[in-house]
C-alpha cells in the first residue's frame, strides 16, 4: 500500500540545520524570517475584532475545521493516491497541514468576504499550529514512517511554533498601539519575510549540488491541492447554512496555506537532498494559488 523510498537519503530525518556550521547560520536566519512573517500576521490582527469573532465562534470553528481536519485529510488520500515516495507523501502531509496566510487576508478583501473573520482565522490557526501540525503528522504519517523512510521530529516541529507565538503575540500588540507602524511592518516585514525564505531554500539546494525533482504527481497533487481545499471549504461552509461572504472566506483560508511557514517547516525537517526532491510540490501549489485567487478577484470585479 505504501511507496518505497526512491530516494538515496538516511533512515532518520534530522534538523538540517545541525550538520555543520554553514546550515547552522542557514537555520538561524530561517527562524528569524519564520518569526519576521508571524509577526506580520500579528500586525494585521485587531483585538477586538478578534475578541468579537470569539464570542460568536461559529465561523472560526468552521473554519478550523476546514484548515486543520479537511485540508490534512485531503492530503492523505491525495498521498495514498499517487506513486509518490515516503519522504515525498510526509510533505504533503506537512503542506496540508500548515495554517492559512496573509495571501488569504488579501484575497478575502477583494472577493467581498468577511475580512475580520479572515484575519483571526488566520493569527488563530498560527497559534493551533503549534500542536495541529504535529498531531496531524503524527496521525496521518505512520504508514511511511513505518516503512522504514523517515522519522518526523515531532519535539523540534512543536517547538518551532511554540516560538512563533511570541512574535505574532508582539504583532497583536504593536498593532492595538500603534496601528500606523504595524501597517508599514506589514507591508514591508511579509514580503522581506517570505524571501528569505524562498530565498534560502533556494540557496540551500543550489550549494549542495542536488537535482530538483519535477516528477509529475508531485506537479499534479501541486495544482489539484488549493483547489480541492478551496471547493471543500465552501461546501461545508454552505452546508453548515453560514452567510455567503463567510462562505467565501472560508474557502479561501482553507485553500491558501501560508506558503512561507510551510518552507521553513520542509527546510527544519528534511535534509537537503530530500527538499530537494519535495520542493516543486510547493512551487506549484504557490503558483495555483496565485492564479486562482487572481481569477477570483477579476471574475468577482468583473461581476
Amino acid at each position: 500500500m505504501w511507496s518505497n523510498c526512491k530516494s538515496n537519503v538516511s533512515n532518520v530525518s534530522m534538523l538540517a540545520g545541525f550538520t555543520t556550521n554553514h546550515n547552522q547560520h542557514l537555520t538561524v536566519v530561517l527562524m528569524a524570517a519564520m518569526s519576521l512573517v508571524v509577526f506580520c500576521i500579528g500586525c494585521s490582527a485587531e483585538v477586538r475584532k478578534i475578541w468579537g469573532h470569539l464570542r460568536h465562534p461559529t465561523g472560526i470553528l468552521v473554519g478550523l475545521l476546514c484548515q486543520f481536519g479537511i485540508m490534512p485529510l485531503t492530503a492523505y488520500l491525495l498521498a495514498l493516491g499517487f506513486s509518490i515516495t515516503s519522504v515525498q507523501a510526509i510533505a504533503v502531509i506537512i503542506l496540508g497541514s500548515c495554517p492559512g496566510g496573509i495571501f488569504s487576508n488579501i484575497i478575502t478583501y477583494w472577493i467581498d468576504g468577511d475580512v475580520e473573520l479572515s484575519i483571526t482565522m488566520t493569527s488563530i490557526s498560527t497559534l493551533l499550529a503549534t500542536a495541529g501540525l504535529p498531531l496531524s503528522l503524527y496521525i496521518y504519517t505512520q504508514g511511511w514512517i513505518a516503512a522504514g523512510c523517515i522519522q518526523i521530529p515531532y519535539l523540534q516541529i512543536g517547538f518551532t511554533f511554540i516560538t512563533m507565538i511570541i512574535p505574532v503575540s508582539f504583532g497583536i500588540v504593536t498593532k492595538y498601539k500603534w496601528p500606523k507602524a504595524a501597517k508599514i511592518i506589514l507591508k514591508i516585514g511579509s514580503a522581506i519575510g517570505g524571501l528569505v525564505i524562498m530565498g534560502l531554500g533556494v540557496i540551500s539546494v543550489l550549494l549542495e549540488k542536488v537535482r530538483w525533482n519535477t516528477s509529475w504527481p508531485l506537479l499534479v497533487i501541486g495544482g489539484v491541492f488549493p483547489i480541492l481545499g478551496g471547493l471543500a471549504g465552501f461546501g461545508i461552509a454552505v452546508v453548515l447554512q453560514q452567510p455567503l461572504n463567510r462562505c467565501r472566506t472560508i474557502a479561501m483560508e482553507t485553500g491558501a496555506q501560508n506558503m512561507h511557514i510551510c518552507l521553513g517547516v520542509l527546510q527544519l525537517v528534511f535534509s537537503l537532498e530530500q527538499l530537494a526532491e519535495v520542493i516543486m510540490v510547493t512551487v506549484m501549489y504557490s503558483s495555483v494559488q496565485l492564479c486562482g485567487g487572481l481569477l477570483l478577484v477579476l471574475g468577482r470585479t468583473a461581476h
